[in-house]
């Protein structure tokens, strides 16, 4: 009997798993995959009739209910919380803490809101940007890294107490690098690999790259900003002065220039709130999602799965041929299950989360914008804070928020353990280190430490190499009927594209055992 391609895949999605099947799809042409943000992710085929409950209603839950939703499946997501999103939420006025213990309520003013998880989206996120079009969501630049942003040192040291501009710092470091180059090329021992003319071009070329004065010298330049700025009339401006070589090193600003892939501009933001993506997919799943229903206990059945959960004060059961389990790993390893495979039941009680928090403060005027001509990006400090985030919109508005801190490891963990109050009172203190306005300007504030919150424990997962190889290796193949998805089933762990290309691999997995006929395709748009 000839193989189909309908039993060829489906034994594949039992064997090999989600991503395996994923790319099996692709190469038969049953997937079309984005190849542009203008372009959705797009199973082909029809439904088989099977039903899918799927474990929470983050990205990655609502990712395969969504996908699968288009073909006719019948899916079902039990979320613990009252909102979907997960990690993808956003904190506006009347917002209530989530974290076990608290009973803060932000009281920002209306229209002012706070993205304590994701804030951001690299261009080359195709699955994110493919999604905000597809569902209608605008986006606008985010301003990730801005030249005019402070670098500030604390301690000890000769640059301990001074703050600098990052534009300052950059041209400084390249400044005294092309010093340093010049100054060796001039030496007799290092000339003969080089012709003379190509010496004397690349000396040339490292005299305009730093700026370098006489006999190759750096003494700093108008391209790291001006004591005084040129303006009208007999204004020519004052140039500043270089930060001195020996402090610059000590400083260690120079660690954090250095471009970055996943950060690389431009970048985006989600208009209004990064949780309006999450909105605007739960809004296409209506009713299939259902709120407050804690998941109990976890089951493996001869024909599928079987899920008790709590909802309304009354024990409930769901049951179905497919499950998918997008539960936070620290959160499913407390929840009973049978049946698994306990290499998985084992290994996911390894995988550490980071410790993850922000805070958002709210301020009476804008004076990064006025006082310092701040417009977006971020100021880092060796201090607990790390990190102070300016908005990437409403400029020149009478008010605004900036994020006070942005901590993970060992400064998350010491503030996690604060309270809401002791955590402002240290975001303040320490940006106004940076931003003496901080005390005349400040008005509100709402923190939170994703470790503290029931139902994450953690901000993102932080797999080990062996971790990689063994426990989320067997995971990506699935446990017979049970597919587990999520930020943390990526190797983008905790970004929004993590969660939403899990989503897509494992309904594609399941397309791929239940549809009734793959081999039918739908238009393309």
């Amino acid at each position: 009997m000839a193989l189909t391609r309908r039993t060829f895949l489906e034994r594949l999605a039992g064997t090999a798993g989600a991503t395996v099947t994923y790319e099996a799809m692709t190469a038969l042409g049953l997937l079309a995959v984005p190849v542009s943000p203008a372009t959705a992710f797009e199973l082909r085929g029809q439904a088989g009739g099977a039903e899918v409950l799927i474990l929470g209603a983050g990205l990655a839950g609502m990712t395969v209910a969504y996908e699968l939703g288009k073909l006719g499946y019948t899916t079902t997501i039990l979320e613990a919380r009252m909102r979907p999103g997960g990690r993808c939420h956003t904190v506006r006025r009347g917002t209530v803490s989530e974290e076990q213990g608290s009973t803060e309520t932000a009281a920002f003013d209306e229209g002012v809101y706070f993205n304590p998880g994701p804030m951001r989206i690299p261009h080359h996120h195709k699955s994110t940007l493919g999604y905000c079009k597809e569902l209608g969501v605008p986006i606008e630049v985010f301003t990730d890294d801005n030249q005019n942003a402070y670098f500030y040192k604390s301690g000890v040291a000769p640059a301990a107490g001074r703050k600098f501009r990052r534009r300052e710092v950059e041209n400084d470091l390249s400044g005294y690098t092309s010093e340093l180059l010049a100054k060796a090329l001039s030496q007799p021992a290092l000339n003969a690999p080089l012709t003379k003319a190509d010496r004397d071009a690349l000396i040339e070329y490292l005299r305009r790259e730093g700026a370098l004065g006489e006999l190759s010298k750096y003494g700093g330049s108008p391209r790291r900003g001006y004591k005084t700025p040129p303006g009208a009339g007999d204004a020519p401006g004052e140039p500043s002065a270089a930060i001195p070589l020996h402090d610059l090193l000590e400083s260690k600003t120079g660690f954090y220039i250095q471009p970055e892939y996943l950060h690389n501009a431009p970048m985006f933001q989600i208009v209004g709130g990064t949780d309006r993506l999450a909105t605007a997919m739960a809004e296409r799943l209506k009713d299939r999602i259902i709120f407050g229903a804690v998941v109990k206990e976890i089951h493996q059945t001869a024909d599928g799965v079987s899920v008790v959960y709590e909802a309304e004060g009354q024990m409930k059961k769901a049951t179905a041929r497919f499950g998918v389990c997008t539960i936070p790993l620290p959160v499913l390893a407390a929840i009973p299950v049978t049946d698994f495979d306990p290499a998985i039941e084992t290994g996911i009680k390894s995988v550490g989360y980071a410790a993850v928090g922000k805070i958002g403060l709210q301020f009476k005027r804008r004076f990064w914008e006025e006082d310092d001509q701040i417009f977006g990006g971020m100021s880092r400090t060796d201090q607990d804070i790390a990190q102070i985030i300016y908005p990437s919109a409403g400029y020149l508005g009478t008010k605004g928020l900036l994020v006070g801190y942005y901590q993970a490891g060992a400064p998350a963990l010491k503030t996690g353990v604060m309270g809401p109050a002791e955590r402002q009172a240290l975001a303040l203190a320490q940006g106004a280190v940076i931003h003496p306005q901080y005390p005349e300007a400040f008005e509100k504030g709402f923190s939170v430490s994703w470790q503290q919150v029931r139902w994450n424990k953690g901000g993102w997962a932080g797999w080990s190499t062996t971790g990689r190889k063994t426990t989320y290796a067997t995971m990506l193949k699935g446990d017979r009927n049970f597919y587990f998805a999520g930020e943390h089933m990526s190797y983008l762990v905790g970004w929004m594209a993590g969660a939403l290309e899990s989503g897509q691999q494992v309904a594609s997995a399941i397309h791929a055992r239940a549809g009734s006929d793959v081999t039918r395709t739908a238009s393309v748009a």
